[in-house]
């Protein structure tokens, strides 16, 4: 009897481990510094955690995000400060009725009682600022308003903690002063803005805030009116063909683009007068796109970029030389690509963009597995922006097969299809890849392998002979048959 209840409680015990380690005091903040930094559709955000921990053994730290900001970013990474390996970060199952979302990051070691560590958690959010006013005159100024939770929220007690929101120019309109942080606040100011930096805090002894409790009873929203001079760029949809072509060596990506500028929607009607005299003067509205500037792959050739209406030529293309795929260099090819018009706010251009580069720069032989490996480039980004839907089509050469692929970060979905082309007898190979909510932060390779026999590089050229004698074959044929009902 005593052996079954202590069985019974080992059980419980082991049931319950897993919720009592998560919301024991495991660890203690005692510093949290959150550092916002404004964009227009991307904003990047930085919070230290100096932590300490209250028991002996402890290997994964939680992270709290609020709903809307766990809804908001696309990308996040946890490091040791100072260190460049990112750690391993896990985002656990979240309860509809919870006030948070937690992430389980884990630690390069053990802790001890008292032992301390500094870690830093970068994430990227995305549609997270908003045009205010939502309209403008094609010379009004493009204002822009951030909004987020005052306090950073965590599982753990935190000793003080500060937040600051910068902006690229000290033309900050106005921000939002907290209420009702009497109790949080020593000798300090609640909120304060020093250049291009409005900072809150510093804020002294911190409950664990990550439950609703808190949230409904201090968590409160600000907010900071700025001014943001670039253009607010969306692609709402990607859509990359990448074709590999043994037989020219040839790597060729093609790109359809439908870029949206999210800024201030144009109030009244578009002037070319004002265009072209703001253009003259160097003095553009901010929320008028003209040009945009990509880096492409080195060595690239037959670079082409047309539209709705046909072909576009006012655009400048630096080609650098091509580079070894073994070669650290990281030059790239630079395009100084003009649209057809000048882009506002709340307009739309659909274009398509292509190049081909030379496929011993990208490719590589397996000689173990007997296959080829290609690495392909996820996107070609355009800075300041974010594409809300991707969609990365590789299409291999026909005959390939045992094909695996590696994408540097999950995709949403994949699948493996068939696509046929023109002097194609059984299609070619393709996998396409979906993703969102891609920045410059997605960057990196699609690696791709698969084999590839003899055969099948003979299988064009005997497609196009074949194909050759069957109209000889039927020429030949049809000039001696006679149809002639009655000979002279």
């Amino acid at each position: 009897m005593l052996q079954s209840w202590r069985t019974l409680c080992l059980l419980v015990a082991g049931a319950l481990l897993p919720s009592l380690s998560l919301a024991g005091p495991s660890f203690e903040n005692t510093a949290v510094v959150r550092t916002i930094e404004l964009g227009g559709s991307v904003v990047h955000v930085s919070t230290t955690y100096a932590i300490k921990a209250l028991e002996a053994g402890q290997t994964v730290y939680h992270i709290a995000l609020a709903k809307d900001e766990k809804e908001k970013t696309s990308w996040m990474e946890a490091k040791v400060k100072g260190q460049a390996n990112p750690l391993v970060v896990t985002v656990l199952d979240e309860d509809d009725a919870a006030a948070s979302s937690l992430i389980a990051v884990n630690l390069p070691r053990q802790l001890s009682a008292n032992g301390t560590l500094n870690l830093v958690f970068e994430s990227v959010q995305t549609h997270a600022t908003r045009p205010h006013p939502e309209r403008a005159a094609q010379t009004d100024p493009q204002l822009l308003n951030y909004e987020t939770g005052l306090f950073v929220l965590s599982p753990y007690n935190t000793l003080v903690q500060r937040t600051k929101v910068k902006s690229l120019s000290p033309d900050v309109i106005s921000y939002s002063t907290p209420q009702d942080v009497d109790e949080f606040v020593r000798d300090g100011a609640v909120v304060t803005k020093s250049g291009a930096t409005v900072t809150y805090g510093p804020y002294h002894n911190i409950h664990p805030s990550a439950d609703v409790e808190f949230v409904s009873n201090h968590q409160q929203t600000i907010s900071v009116h700025y001014n943001f001079d670039y253009p607010v760029l969306e692609v709402k949809n990607l859509e990359r063909s990448i074709e590999i072509s043994h037989w020219g060596a040839n790597l060729n990506v093609e790109d359809k683009i439908h870029l949206y500028n999210a800024g201030p929607a144009l109030k009244g009607q578009f002037s070319r007068l004002e265009y072209q005299s703001q253009n003259f003067f160097g003095r553009l509205s901010p929320h008028t796109l003209n040009r945009l500037i990509l880096q492409l792959p080195p060595g690239v050739t037959n670079v082409y970029y047309y539209d709705l209406n046909g072909n576009v030529s006012t655009s400048n293309l630096r080609v650098a030389p091509s580079v070894p795929k073994n070669s650290k260099a990281t030059q790239n090819s630079i395009l100084d690509m003009r649209p057809r018009y000048p882009l506002l706010g709340g307009w739309n251009y659909s274009f398509t963009l292509g190049f081909d580069t030379p496929l011993q720069d990208s490719v590589s032989w397996d000689a173990a597995n007997g296959k080829y490996i290609v690495a392909v480039p996820v996107t070609t980004h355009i800075p300041g922006s974010v594409v809300d839907e991707a969609i990365v089509k590789i299409i291999m050469p026909e005959g390939a097969s045992n094909i695996e692929f590696i994408s540097p970060f999950p995709a949403l979905s994949s699948s493996v299809s068939t696509h046929i082309t023109y002097l194609d007898t059984i299609g070619r190979p393709a996998v396409a890849l979906t993703y969102k909510k891609l920045t410059g932060k997605h960057t990196g390779m699609i690696y791709v392998s698969y084999s590839l026999p003899f055969f099948a590089h003979l299988r064009k050229p005997l497609a196009v002979g074949t194909m050759f004698f069957g109209l000889f074959m039927l020429g030949f044929t049809a000039k001696r048959v006679d149809l002639r009902l009655h000979r002279r």
